[in-house]
């Protein structure tokens, strides 16, 4: 296996806080020998549990990176036990330019895993991430959102694993968590995760869904700061009190939880987040936008639970996920 051409300017040994950046040797137009700065925050007191946070894996969301510069500038090496890797901005090249995917090469980089140091810049931001960071870590935390397409109920999510215990511990670290909603979620595009690479390390670990639209609110970055020092205070990094307010508890037991739109056209939806449905209720209706006087067709729901997360903005292409449903436990 080639070595990942990506270095840390910061030393992951060294006790105290560093801020520093993954350097990615980048060759472009502009720049015939540039790099890609990665920024990255290590916090390091003695020896104890190493939790890996990242943020804007996914380059239009933003909750993440809001609670993840912030708890960079604040957190002092004498208020950890352990070790506290913070990247806010996972593909930094997509949260520059406000994007899904890496302008660089359009590559998701939540599918991207478990990438390859010899291959596109997203996939070796990926590869360091597999064989240099998550090896390191006890504790994952990768901060999702609905970035500019969906827009979600604020939740933490862990998935069902093979293994009993490592998914108690998943389960555990996402109640710790606190947010509004705690979700046991079902992927329908899993192939090449970062989930999964942390997970097939055996990692605990944490995701969010806190919102959307391609932007945030208070409510969702609040909800991502108290997040982020409840499970620091989970794994015993971090000395405190959770701070855990009510949760309502969902899971998502089969596939017709997700709709799909059977057509494009402009979207009508006749639900709101978080409302109840029952199988065979109208979710939404699509107009269609090249022609008057034609009927628009309705998207029923599939199955009884509760509307988690909806397309954004108002036009959708045929194919899209139009609307995701969750069964309360």
């Amino acid at each position: 296996m080639r070595r990942n051409p990506i270095s840390p300017t910061v030393d992951f040994d060294c006790d105290g806080v560093q801020h520093g950046h993954l350097r990615l040797p980048h060759s472009r137009n502009d720049s015939a020998w540039g790099s890609v700065m990665i920024p990255i925050t290590v916090v390091k007191r003695g020896q104890g549990p190493v939790a890996l946070l990242t943020g804007a894996n996914h380059g239009d969301e933003y909750e993440g990176p809001l609670a993840l510069f912030d708890l960079a500038r604040r957190l002092t090496a004498d208020q950890v036990t352990g070790t506290v890797i913070i990247v806010p901005s996972m593909n930094h090249p997509a949260f520059l330019a406000g994007t899904r995917v890496s302008p660089i090469d359009q590559v998701n980089m939540n599918r991207a895993f478990p990438g390859a140091p010899d291959g596109t810049a997203t996939q070796k931001i990926a590869d360091y991430f597999q064989r240099s960071l998550l090896p390191m870590a006890d504790l994952v935390l990768d901060f999702h959102s609905g970035g500019r397409t969906l827009d979600f109920l604020p939740f933490a999510a862990c998935h069902i694993l093979d293994d009993a215990d490592h998914s108690a511990r998943c389960r555990a670290a996402r109640d710790a968590f606190g947010a509004p909603f705690s979700v046991e979620m079902r992927e329908i595009d899993a192939l090449g995760m970062y989930d999964d690479a942390a997970e097939g390390l055996g990692k605990t670990f944490v995701t969010t869904e806190l919102g959307g639209q391609g932007s945030s609110t208070p409510n969702t970055v609040a909800i991502a700061r108290r997040g982020l020092r409840n499970l620091l205070i989970h794994a015993g990094i971090v000395v405190g009190d959770l701070d855990l307010p009510p949760t309502r508890f969902l899971s998502q037991p089969d596939d017709a939880c997700f709709h799909f739109a059977p057509q494009p056209g402009l979207t009508e939806f006749l639900v709101t987040l978080g409302d109840p449905v029952r199988a065979g209720d109208p979710l939404a209706r699509i107009w269609p936008v090249h022609i008057t006087g034609a009927a628009p067709v309705t998207v029923h729901a599939q199955r009884d639970g509760l509307l988690m997360a909806r397309h954004h903005p108002g036009l959708c292409q045929m194919g899209d996920c139009l609307a995701v449903l969750a069964v309360e436990d």
